[in-house]
This record gives structure tokens, C-alpha cells and sequence, in this order.
């Protein structure tokens, strides 16, 4: 049997029984990084007098390498008590683990989920922005027009919006923020349960003089829905509507369902 097991994203505290008994369990430890994992576990054993089992396994399953390991599994893996903890949060949000879930659903295998701390989730919950239809984008891209598209699709989405973002790239994303919605109101929360947590709310200038520079921590970007935008959004239907020559349509469309313009073409013909 396989469970995805999240861990605490920072507050040790925040660590569940069944979580503890999932992890203590376990023949196979599946870790996004084993360090991280046995350093939780001496933890564990420390702070909460848990026993554990002698003889685990202890295997490195990260993004990098999830896909070709999960090729070479067999079902007979699965016979083991196997366990997946990621670093931090919830496996399968911006961590892996989906696959492996994917795996045991293809080949009838059981698994289970269990609940526990995510900073999506406790980020969007602090916002206090009351439109609680919510979409999670993780990280966006670096850079190009991968991430210009990415950024306006999280600004005028019609949802509060989620996103990640590294102490390297959060000042870049503010500026970008202010430029294309000086007015928005955003949120973010950083070292979230951690000594350190600091919640910010205000328009991206607000903050970036705030913060004064100092970018340091992991960070959550909260953005509070545009409703107007929502409103007003185009669907495929009014471009179709519209008196315009097919190949028009189609790059129209292409723009807002990021499907492929010749084949939306090909559609339309």
C-alpha cells in the first residue's frame, strides 16, 4: 500500500497522529530529500518518544527523478508498507507524488492521503479576501512570455489566485505586479508557522516599500479577484460571434484556452 503522508511546512507541531503512525510504520520511506526526512524523524523520536521501525528504507524520490522511477516499479512494491513524505506540505502541491498516485490507480493498487498542512491553503485562509473560489498556480515561469501569460492569466482569472514565489524572484514579481495592476490589493505571508511568519497586505508598491529590500524567506502571493475582469471576460463564443476571418478567430481563441492555433483552425473549418 502506498500513502502520501504531508509534513509540517515549518511548526513542528503541526505534525498529525496519524501522520507520525503512517511515518513510523513504514517499511519503505519514499523522501523528496532522505536528509529532511530522517531529520524529521529524529525529531519525532526526540521531542515525541515515537518508535519507529529499525529496518526502514530510505529512497530519494524527487521531481528530477519521479518519473523514471515510477517506470521501474513493479506492482509487487506495493505489497511493502510504502510511504511518500515530501520536504514540506502536502505531497503533489508544487511536490511530487502525483504520479505515484497515478501509478497505483492504473494498476488497481491502494493508496491513501492523508491531510495536513499546506501553505496554499493557510495562505488563502489569512488573506482575508472574501471571493473564495480560489485557483493555484505554484511557481510561475522565470521568464519570456511563458511568464507574462502565466502572470495575466493569474490577474484576470476572475479567482483569488495563489502563487509561489523564491526570495530571488518576489521583488521582479512585485514590480511586474504594479505595473499591470497598480490598484490590485494582494497578500503575502512568508516563513508561514515558522518564528519569522510575516503577513503583508496592500497594493504591490505598498509592499515593496515595505519590505525595503528585504526579500528574504519563502513567500505565498495572495490576489484578490478581479471582479469587473471576470465580468466582462470573452469566451470563445463572442469571438465567434464577431465578423472577423477565421485565422483571426482562431489566434483570438488560441489566446485565451492556450490551444494550438492550426489546430483550433482546422476546428473552426
Amino acid at each position: 500500500m502506498l500513502t502520501l503522508v504531508p509534513t509540517p511546512i515549518g511548526n513542528i507541531g503541526d505534525i498529525s497522529l496519524r501522520a507520525i503512525e503512517a511515518l513510523s510504520g513504514a517499511d519503505i520511506l519514499l523522501c523528496e530529500d532522505t536528509r529532511v526526512t530522517k531529520k524529521l524523524i529524529h525529531i519525532l523520536k526526540e521531542r515525541y518518544n515515537t518508535a519507529f521501525k529499525e529496518d526502514q528504507e530510505f529512497i530519494s524520490l524527487h521531481s528530477h527523478n519521479e518519473s523514471a522511477f515510477v517506470e521501474k516499479l513493479e506492482p509487487s512494491f506495493f505489497e511493502q508498507n510504502v510511504v511518500y513524505a515530501s520536504d514540506a506540505g502536502m505531497p503533489g502541491v508544487s511536490d511530487p507524488g502525483q504520479v505515484l498516485v497515478s501509478y497505483c490507480l492504473e494498476n488497481g493498487l491502494k493508496y491513501d492521503v492523508l491531510p495536513g498542512a499546506n501553505a496554499v491553503l493557510t495562505a488563502f485562509v489569512a488573506s482575508g479576501f472574501c471571493e473564495t473560489k480560489m485557483l493555484f498556480f505554484g511557481f510561475l515561469d522565470h521568464k519570456g512570455a511563458s511568464r507574462s501569460e502565466g502572470l495575466h492569466q493569474a490577474l484576470h482569472n476572475g479567482y483569488t489566485t495563489v502563487l509561489y514565489e523564491s526570495p530571488h524572484r518576489l521583488e521582479k514579481l512585485l514590480l511586474e505586479l504594479d505595473k499591470e495592476a497598480p490598484q490590485r490589493e494582494i497578500f503575502l505571508c512568508k516563513e508561514l508557522t515558522k518564528k519569522y511568519q510575516r503577513y503583508l497586505r496592500g497594493t504591490a508598491s505598498e509592499i515593496l516599500k515595505t519590505l525595503d529590500g528585504n526579500f528574504r524567506g519563502e513567500w505565498v502571493v495572495v490576489i484578490k479577484a478581479s471582479a469587473a475582469q471576470n465580468s466582462s471576460a470573452v469566451s470563445e463564443n463572442d469571438i465567434l460571434a464577431l465578423d472577423l476571418p477565421k485565422k483571426v478567430q482562431a489566434k483570438l481563441i488560441a489566446k485565451i484556452t492556450g490551444e494550438n492555433v492550426k489546430e483550433i483552425y482546422q476546428r473552426l473549418l
